[in-house]
C-alpha cells in the first residue's frame, strides 16, 4: 500500500464500508473478483487485515443467533416455520441486507445451529444501496438461476432518497417503485413454489444521515412511508407492514451511526420480525 491510513480512515472503512461492500456483487462479470488481494487494495487495507474484518463480523451475527436461541418464543417460532433443513433460502435486497452482520447472516446462523441436520444453501442477493429497478435488472441471474424454494425481498429504502443535488424528487417515483416491485412479485410467483416473504423498509433517522459526510443523498419517513405502503400491499408473508421493529422513535440504539442501516441490535429485531411471521405461513 502507498500510505498507512488513519484511525478515523479505518473507522469509516470498519463502520460503512466493509460490511456492505463485497466486489463479486458489485462487479459480477469481472474476472478478477474471484481474486484475494483485489478487494482489499480497493479498500486500502492488508488481505489479513480485511479477513479480519470479515471474520469479526461473522463471528457477531453467530453469537447473535446463539443468543436468540436462549429465548424459550424464539425456539418455539423455530419449530413452527416452514422449514425442512434442504431448502435453498435467497433473498433480494439492499445494503440493509448485504450487511455481513445482519440479519439475513443471523438467521442463515439461528437455522444451521437450531434445525436438525440442516443443509440448506443461502444466497444474499443484497447489493448496497440498489433501488427495485436495480434489483428487478439482476433478479434472473442472482436469484433464478439457483431456483430457490424460498425468496424474501427487502427492497425500497433507496427509492426514496434524494439526492443533495436534487432535493426536489426521489429517486425513483413512486409509481416506478409499485411497477417494479409488482414485477418482481409476479416473477418469482411464477418461479418460486413458496409465497414471498416481502420485509418492509425500516425508518431512517435523517438528522443522522444528513450529518454524515460520506452520503451523497438523504432519505425521510415522509417519503420512506408510502414506499413502505407499496411494500405492504403484495402477496406473500408480510414482515413489519408499519416498519415499527425499530422501535418508537426510532430508537437510536437500532441503528449504527449514519441513522440508515441497521446495529446489531436493529437486525436481531428484524430475525425476529421474520420468525414470526414465517411460522405463521401458509404453504
Amino acid at each position: 500500500m502507498s500510505k498507512k491510513l488513519s484511525e478515523e480512515e479505518k473507522s469509516v472503512l470498519e463502520q460503512f464500508m466493509i460490511p456492505f461492500f463485497h466486489i463479486g456483487k458489485r462487479f459480477p462479470l469481472f474476472p478478477g473478483k474471484n481474486s484475494a488481494e483485489v478487494e482489499p487494495a480497493l479498500l486500502g487495507i492488508s488481505k489479513e487485515e480485511l479477513t479480519l474484518f470479515r471474520k469479526n463480523l461473522e463471528e457477531n451475527a453467530k453469537q447473535a443467533a446463539l443468543e436468540l436461541l436462549k429465548e424459550d418464543d424464539i425456539v418455539d417460532l423455530i419449530d413452527q416455520i416452514p422449514f425442512d433443513g434442504e431448502e435453498t433460502i435467497a433473498v433480494l435486497g439492499d445494503s440493509l441486507t448485504e450487511d455481513a452482520q445482519g440479519w439475513f447472516s443471523i438467521l442463515k446462523h439461528l437455522l444451521e445451529i437450531s434445525v436438525d441436520k440442516a443443509s440448506f444453501t443461502f444466497i444474499n442477493a443484497g447489493v448496497s444501496y440498489n433501488t427495485s429497478a436495480d434489483a428487478l435488472r439482476r433478479i434472473d441471474r442472482d436469484i433464478l438461476m439457483s431456483k430457490p424454494d424460498w425468496v424474501f425481498v427487502a427492497l425500497g429504502t433507496f427509492d426514496a432518497q434524494r439526492l443533495n443535488v436534487a432535493q426536489n424528487r426521489t429517486l425513483m417515483p413512486l409509481s416506478e417503485t409499485w411497477e417494479n416491485l409488482n414485477t418482481i412479485q409476479e416473477i418469482l410467483e411464477e418461479n418460486v413454489e413458496n409465497p414471498i416473504v416481502w420485509i418492509t423498509p425500516p425508518p431512517v433517522i435523517s438528522e443522522l444521515l444528513e450529518s454524515n459526510p460520506i452520503y451523497d443523498f438523504t432519505i425521510s419517513e415522509e417519503d420512506l412511508g408510502p414506499v413502505r405502503e407499496v411494500v405492504s400491499g403484495k402477496r406473500g408473508v408480510m414482515v413489519d407492514p408499519q416498519g415499527a421493529r425499530m422501535g418508537e422513535g426510532p430508537d437510536a440504539w437500532n441503528y449504527i451511526g449514519d441513522g440508515l442501516h441497521p446495529s446489531l441490535s436493529g437486525h436481531i429485531n428484524t430475525v425476529r420480525s421474520v420468525l414470526k411471521m414465517l411460522a405463521q405461513a401458509e404453504v
